[in-house]
């Protein structure tokens, strides 16, 4: 890349960001290595079907207000004297733990879509009088209005991407009360929308931190490897605060002996070219991080960043420069046992040494964005990662609005993970069923991540298609297919498409010129349950499909690597069949109670080959 294009990509990134990221403030990043203090524990909730906290009898909204009604729940208003009336009280509400779904933590609420309040008292004092104060939120599903000591500061959409907000102004050093209206209601303009297959846990679902920065802070930056040069980083450092022009801002790699420093511009961007003479590149097999350290005016910040690159080369996935088979396995982000969204870092270590166990470099983190410890954790264990922006199956696709949202959601993601190693493939979407307008939607939504980010590959999981003249060859017939630089597609022959030995008829003829991922395939089995391996549901049947079909996508030319569906069973209110789904999706290969299936050993030893 010439550094006249490099600039231009730097100009349209950050404008990008900007435009993506008004509901609220630009994105914090690295708060993971940040000192922060937790408002993460017991927190208080009140459950409003009829949000009646929020509107009065006219339905208009308290907080559009100059002078809301003591009924406003987020005034955390108190009885003056003995005859007051005040109904509602958060002090003798509930409890409930955050991070975490309500689902699971109350009964009442299993199936609950709808609003619910959450309160946390908190004290707070500055380090340093003119310091900068944010509260962070991990994620809220879905959208969350959140008030500090009764003031309104902002809002965001979307249930799985972090989001936070300047408070410097409203913070107090005792009794400071956060309030968070959460509304995990499905909606036909939402992303995702109405209809999916997972479970829609509600709640303040990742942790919550204040977290304090200089006046002039490091509000981004972007530290990789130059795509077309493995001996040079390229990326910028960009400055937030009063004062942001023309500041130095140091960039130390102390195990490189790199130790650069640049300057901002007027708008407080400090591009950077560092030169290498000598580097250990992050792999699969060798998951090398180094310690980088930025520093500008009073702000300090460490991060833990792995050097690769991620290409493509006709038919092949380049890695450093060499070809990669990605051995991979879909996940949900669920904890099937201890039960509902998973959200510590133990989480994490669970789901990836499964997915070591079974000899994967890679995962596909479906459908949606994932926590950031799993992030974190497959840089340090040197699993590849596909990210997926929840754009799944019938978007609105002619509504502004809902383009909007996911563009932000896309945005919030990338700005999060740019920086992880891990991370090779950003999925615009899944299962989208094809049309002028989806296409043109997804077309956009590629554009906006290679405008964040390119240094990574662009794929999405496409359908099959059959040949219209003989049912047994299979292509791709898709027009985003020649926008994708990894071609993907979920296929189910011998599930939902007849039976096991079907795939042995199977001829697949894809004429694209790109390498192939197979990011699905299964079938539904429930632990413990035996038989032929033509009884339905059974371990057999399961073991059974995965033998034929390891033997069909092998002879695939271009395939470089696949992901089944599924590494856990993961729970869903579309399976209703009674003793063997009870709103469990089966095609785990491990089961709700932590238990491989017979399925998990054929997967392994197929890998274990390769």
């Amino acid at each position: 890349m010439r550094k006249t294009h490099y600039f231009l990509f730097l100009f349209i990134f950050i404008n990008t960001l900007i435009s993506a990221q008004t509901s609220q403030e630009q994105l914090l990043i690295n708060t993971y290595n940040r000192p922060s203090q937790s408002l993460n524990g017991t927190w208080n909730y009140i459950v409003d079907p009829y949000e009646n906290g929020y509107y009065n009898y006219r339905r208009d909204a308290f907080d559009q207000q100059e002078n809301p009604d003591v009924s406003a729940y987020f005034l955390n208003s108190k009885p003056k004297d003995r005859s007051d009336r005040i109904e509602y009280d958060f002090d003798t509400s509930k409890e409930i733990q955050v991070p975490g779904d309500w689902n699971t933590q109350d009964d009442k609420l299993y199936y609950y879509e709808g609003t619910v309040w959450y309160k946390k008292s908190f004290d707070y004092t500055k380090t340093d009088i003119n310091n900068r104060v944010f509260i962070y939120f991990g994620a809220v599903n879905y959208i969350a209005e959140v008030y500090l000591n009764g003031k309104k500061i902002g809002m965001h959409e979307g249930g799985f991407t972090p989001f936070n907000f300047d408070v410097t102004n409203l913070i107090n050093e005792k009794d400071n009360f956060l309030i968070v209206k959460v509304d995990n209601k499905r909606k036909k303009e939402a992303v995702p929308t109405l209809n999916t297959d997972w479970w829609n846990y509600g709640g303040i679902t990742r942790d919550v931190k204040i977290i304090e920065t200089p006046n002039t802070y490091i509000q981004d930056y972007f530290i990789q490897l130059n795509p077309d040069n493995n001996k040079q980083i390229k990326g910028y450092v960009k400055l937030k605060g009063e004062d942001i022009a023309n500041k130095k801002v140091q960039i130390n790699i102390p195990e490189l002996k790199i130790k650069t420093q640049v300057t901002t511009n007027i708008e407080g961007i400090a591009p950077l070219e560092i030169k290498l003479k000598k580097v250990t590149y992050w792999s699969d097999t060798n998951p090398y991080l180094y310690n980088v350290t930025i520093k500008a005016s009073q702000d300090e910040l460490t991060d833990q960043i792995g050097f690769r690159t991620i290409k493509t080369s006709g038919q092949d996935i380049l890695l450093n420069g060499e070809n990669i088979y990605l051995k991979g396995i879909s996940i949900h982000e669920e904890n099937p046992i201890k039960g509902g969204r998973a959200n510590t870092l133990e989480d994490a270590k669970l789901l990836l040494t499964w997915a070591k166990e079974l000899g994967c470099n890679y995962v596909r983190l479906a459908h949606y964005p994932h926590n950031e410890h799993m992030l974190r954790l497959a840089d340090q264990m040197g699993i590849l990662v596909w990210e997926e922006n929840p754009v799944y199956w019938t978007i609105q696709w002619e509504n502004e609005a809902t383009y909007q949202n996911a563009k932000n959601q896309l945005t919030e993601v990338i700005s999060r993970d740019k920086n992880r190693a891990a991370t090779i493939i950003w999925s615009m979407a899944n299962e989208t069923p094809v049309s002028e307008a989806r296409t043109e939607f997804l077309i956009k939504l590629m554009k906006v991540a290679k405008e964040l980010d390119p240094t990574r590959l662009i794929s999405a999981a496409l359908e099959q298609n059959t040949n219209k003249n003989n049912s047994n060859v299979m292509h791709i017939e898709d027009p985003f297919a020649d926008y994708v630089d990894i071609l993907s597609f979920n296929q189910y022959i011998g599930w939902y498409v007849g039976l096991p030995e079907r795939s042995k008829e199977i001829i697949w003829n894809i004429k694209q010129d790109k390498p192939v991922l197979i990011s699905e395939f299964g079938a539904g089995a429930k632990q413990g349950l035996h038989g032929d391996k033509l009884d339905r549901w059974t371990e057999e049947y399961q073991e059974y499909l995965y033998v034929e079909t390891l033997n069909m996508i092998d002879k695939i030319p271009q395939l470089r690597g696949f992901s089944p569906w599924i590494l856990v069973d993961f729970k869903s209110p579309r399976r209703h069949l009674p003793v063997i789904q009870d709103e469990w999706n089966r095609k785990g290969l491990i089961s709700s109670e932590g238990k491989k299936k017979k399925a998990f050993f054929v997967l392994k030893d197929f890998y274990d080959k390769k």
